[in-house]
């Protein structure tokens, strides 16, 4: 493969000419140390790097692993979905047209089988995949058979508490838009709503009302709220979860049909009375499917948002700022938001715990992950 060993040439060349220490991310690193001399830390890129990226959001995605990479000076080859090769190829016209130098970005229009082979060659430092729990597993095993620093970002299945204290409209008017945007295909959207039962009565109400509000549509009309899922097989998963949990006893408040007619359409859907023998308590549900959750204490909210495989992202919602603090501390997540659904912001580290994945992605956390952190002595 020519072009991995002109990108290792060209991070080579980066690691020695370190063009742009003057940058903050990457700037030199003195360090307060015993005894004579200077401790310097220099943040030097590793080599080429390997990016398997997901469908959802394939231009952001993209681009949160690309931007700080480049900056850094590792260079990249990146995976895309296969279901959006024309992105890909757009993404590379606008890393050309900016003027980047060329063999710094390569597109791969590979399969899967391909992308986990390629983890294998010696010349590729790192990977970093988006994407499901079954391929995070095969490219973090890759990945540590051949002690190559890996970034996954996986699955997640987000609590949202609703604890004493909390505004219930500003609770509900986060929670609606948390869990059925971009048809609830999202990683960190809010699946799993836990109310205590002093709230529980105002809340569904509040939530239920405003949920009808997001009929399914026509994704090209502006006021479309929820467009159809990306695929027929996507949402037939999400049915047959939903009709899983029915069939053993949960209670449907809101859709959960499938339409009548073309196209991935599922409707807005509420279950509660979810149970750990329903295939929605936990596994994630990427849909627009939320489940309610009836809870009498802090302590058993907590239980309840912790009992997941999954520790991405979660909510907090209260106005009492020390049990704000005191769950917070609790939660088995890497990201947690205090009266806000978590939302992604390229100055902030991305990244969750169990099985939702390792490292963090975004910010000066994530720009390190596939960094050299060289300690350079002197006397």
């Amino acid at each position: 493969m020519p072009f991995i060993n002109d990108q290792a040439a060209r991070c080579e060349s980066r690691a020695t000419t370190h063009p742009i220490t003057e940058t903050s991310l990457i700037a030199d690193e003195e360090l307060d140390i015993a005894g004579e001399g200077r401790a310097v830390v220099r943040t030097a890129p590793i080599g080429p790097l390997l990016g398997i990226m997901p469908w959802n959001f394939p231009l952001y995605q993209a681009a949160r692993f690309i931007a700080p990479n480049l900056l850094l000076g590792n260079t990249v080859l990146l995976k895309h979905a296969s279901n959006c090769p024309q992105q890909a190829i757009r993404i590379e016209q606008v890393i050309t047209e900016a003027g980047a130098p060329a063999g710094v970005y390569q597109n791969l229009l590979i399969s899967g089988a391909q992308a986990s082979a390629l983890v294998d060659d010696p010349r590729i430092q790192g990977v970093s995949l988006t994407g499901s729990e079954r391929a995070g597993t095969a490219v973090g095993e890759a990945a540590g058979r051949n002690l190559k620093k890996c970034v996954l970002e996986l699955g997640g299945s987000d609590p949202f508490l609703v604890l004493p204290g909390a505004d219930v409209a500003r609770a509900v008017g986060a929670a609606v838009p948390g869990r059925f945007w971009n048809a609830g295909q999202t990683c960190t959207s809010s699946k799993r709503f836990i109310i205590h039962s002093s709230l529980w009565n105002a809340f569904v109400e509040q939530f239920l009302s405003e949920a009808t509000s997001w009929p399914a549509g026509d994704p090209t009309m502006s006021d479309t709220k929820l467009g159809p899922m990306a695929s027929v097989s996507g949402r037939d998963e999400v049915a047959e979860q939903v009709d899983d949990a029915v069939a053993k006893g949960a209670v449907v408040h809101l859709g959960g049909k499938v339409p009548n007619g073309p196209g991935a359409y599922y409707p807005a859907t509420v279950l509660s009375a979810v149970t750990p023998d329903m295939r929605a308590y936990y596994e994630e549900l990427f849909g627009p499917v939320a489940v309610l959750h009836k809870v009498d204490s802090v302590d058993e909210a907590i239980a309840l948002a912790n009992d997941t495989p999954f520790g991405l992202g979660s909510a907090v919602f209260t106005e009492d700022d020390e049990l704000a603090q005191q769950v917070v501390d609790r939660l088995d997540v890497g990201m947690v938001g205090i009266n806000a659904t978590v939302k992604s912001a390229p100055d902030l580290p991305f990244g969750g715990v169990k099985s939702s994945g390792i490292g963090r992605e975004l910010g000066r956390f994530g720009l390190d992950e596939f960094s050299n952190k060289k300690l350079i002595r002197s006397f």
